[in-house]
This record gives C-alpha cells, sequence and structure tokens, in this order.
C-alpha cells in the first residue's frame, strides 16, 4: 500500500474533486476545486481522470513524506512551488517519490488556490458520490474534515508507470475583465445600479473564502428593494444584499438565497476569478448567455488538447537557470510558453 503522511498543512487544506452534483434540491451544495482548470491540469499530469480528487492549498503551502509505496504528484494553480528534498519542481512538471522522500508546497507567492494530483488519486471513500469536502456539512475529505499533520492519505495506487510528465505550451491566462451573464434578478435594479456594477472596480475584501467573496465598491442601486423568496443560486451568483455591495458566491456557498442576483460569472472564468485574493481588484463585463455557453465549449476543448501537449519530462532541458527565469503569476506562468518554444526549437 502507498500512503502520503502529513507533516504540516495550513488549515484550509482540504481533498476537493469536480464536486458533488446533483442533490442541491436536497439542500446539499456541489463544494469541489475552486479553481477546476488547475485541478483538470494537474491530474493530467499525472494520468488521471480530470476530475479526479487532490489535495487543495488555500494561501497556504504544506510538507508530506511518502511513508510508503511510491507516489507521483503534479502541483498546477497560484505561484506555489513544489519541491523535493529542497529541490524545486519545474512548473508544469509531474514528480515521482520514493518511500522516505519528502516533498513540500510553498505558500503561494501570487493567486490563492492550487492544487496536488497524486497518480491514481486518493484512497479515501466517497460521500454522496465524491470525495470533496463540503467543511460546514462535514461531508467528505478526510471523514468530514480537512487535513491536519499526523495524517496519513491512502493512496489508491501503490507504483506507476512511465516517465514524469511536462506539459509543453500551457495555457496562458486570460486578462481583462470578468465575464458575467446578467440576472436571474436583474430587474431588481435600477438601469443605474446595473451600469455601476459593469463600470465600477470593486476590490476582493477580507471576508473571502470557499463559501464567498464579498466586494467593497461603488454601491449598486436596487430598483425593488432589497429581499427576494429565496430561490436557487449557483456557484458564481451574485448577490447584491442592502448593502448595495456585491457578494459572490463561490463552491461552498448555500444552495438557495434571498438577496436578488444581478448577475452570474460564466464557467470558464469561474477559476480566475477565484484565484483573486483580498485587497485585488476586479471588473466585470456582460455577455449573452450564448457567449457564455460557446466560452465553457471553448475551455473544453482547450482542456482536452492539453493531452496532446504532454511528453516526457526527461526530454525537456530545464536548467536551473532557466527555472529561476521564470516567472508565475496567478497560477500560469507567462514565461513558460516562451521558454519550451526555445528549447524545443
Amino acid at each position: 500500500m502507498a500512503e502520503i503522511a502529513v507533516i504540516d498543512c495550513g488549515p484550509a487544506t482540504t481533498i476537493q474533486d469536480a464536486g458533488r452534483f446533483g442533490l442541491q434540491r436536497f439542500g446539499v451544495g456541489p463544494v469541489g476545486a475552486m479553481d477546476r482548470t488547475a485541478l483538470a491540469i494537474a491530474n493530467l499530469l499525472v494520468g488521471n481522470a480530470t476530475d479526479e480528487a487532490a489535495i487543495e492549498f488555500a494561501g497556504l503551502g504544506g510538507r508530506f513524506r511518502v511513508s510508503e509505496g511510491v507516489a507521483r504528484v503534479a502541483l498546477v494553480g497560484a505561484d506555489a512551488v513544489l519541491s523535493v528534498e529542497g529541490e524545486p519542481v519545474a512548473p508544469w512538471t509531474s514528480v515521482t517519490l520514493r518511500a522516505g522522500e519528502t516533498f513540500t508546497v510553498g505558500a503561494p507567492r501570487s493567486g490563492t488556490f492550487a492544487m496536488l494530483a497524486i497518480a491514481g488519486g486518493l484512497d479515501v471513500a466517497p460521500a454522496l458520490g465524491s470525495r470533496s469536502l463540503h467543511l460546514r456539512a462535514a461531508i467528505g475529505g478526510l471523514g468530514g474534515r480537512g487535513l491536519r499533520p499526523g495524517d496519513a492519505l491512502p493512496l489508491r495506487r501503490g507504483t506507476v508507470d512511465g516517465d514524469d510528465l511536462v506539459l509543453i505550451d500551457p495555457p496562458k491566462p486570460r486578462v481583462g475583465p470578468i465575464r458575467v451573464v446578467l440576472g436571474p434578478q436583474a430587474d431588481h435594479f435600477t438601469q443605474a445600479g446595473i451600469d455601476t456594477f459593469l463600470s465600477g472596480a470593486y476590490t476582493v475584501s477580507q471576508q473571502a473564502d470557499r463559501m464567498g467573496y464579498r466586494l467593497n465598491g461603488p454601491r449598486i442601486e436596487h430598483a425593488n428593494g432589497f429581499n427576494i423568496v429565496s430561490d436557487g443560486i449557483v456557484t458564481g451568483s451574485i448577490q447584491v444584499p442592502g448593502s448595495g455591495e456585491p457578494i459572490v458566491l463561490m463552491a461552498d456557498r448555500q444552495t438557495t438565497g434571498g438577496y436578488p442576483k444581478i448577475a452570474t460569472i460564466i464557467s470558464a472564468d469561474l477559476s480566475r476569478f477565484a484565484q483573486l485574493r483580498p485587497g485585488e481588484t476586479v471588473r466585470f463585463a456582460a455577455i449573452s448567455a450564448a457567449e457564455a455557453i460557446a466560452a465553457a465549449r471553448e475551455e473544453a476543448k482547450a482542456i482536452a488538447a492539453l493531452r496532446g501537449r504532454l511528453q516526457p519530462a526527461g526530454s525537456i532541458d530545464l536548467t536551473s537557470e532557466r527555472l529561476l527565469a521564470l516567472t508565475l503569476v496567478g497560477g500560469f506562468v507567462d514565461a513558460h510558453a516562451e521558454f519550451f518554444e526555445e528549447e524545443t526549437v
């Protein structure tokens, strides 16, 4: 049996997969990884299905040891460095560790959420169809809780085959406003209120976690009060309470809410929004539902295409000088594509 021991980790280190779906009518939210793009890419690098459960780090890193067997891991997401026995691992690369080896995930220098995928996945029993932890409901994860120092994480695979992998020409981050579809209660706001929302700059407040991000900025004017009959919420719903400042509901959100929702962040931009830190600024731009669907399909196609850009890590010359020159921003490596273009010509 293969096993990873938790030596140290931050309090918000949890097990997350793509989420728990089909149960919202019973009051059970989907949860899942905050950055699902990072989850998918990390899993591809270790040979897993893109929705396999991984370890999510929020703001802080951790230190681990392979206590038994062999483990292949990959870290993707926020700008955090994965090191094995003190030696940094190249970004967008998986690495194989033997029993007794220690690896560290550093605190991110930018971004918030990093995903550590492990070949074969964690041998943790699913709860209601998912291994994702919903902390407030004590469902999933490691017995209904997050990871703690002293935990032992059993792996479903005790050996690994083939080479470690590197992703050639990784995706570049989208820039610009976060795209939204207006509604479903846009008629509860004046036109001036909608214009304020779409033209204003908002700052992520200190009240930001897996449940939701409160934003500070220009007050949004309601047209018919700020209470509605509670109705369903999706991840990315943007409620506007009586304060006039928006709240973006995230993975651990409640399933219904009684504040009007001015807009919904499109699924293709949710991972990018999730990586914002308190104090960072965000703007929004409205698109149509048809454009949102097209963006979701484009993102799914782009992730599927990444399989064809995986190569054995040993085939790429990752010199320490070149690695130190790389600049990580918000979970994506701006210089990485240029680096591989040079090295593979």
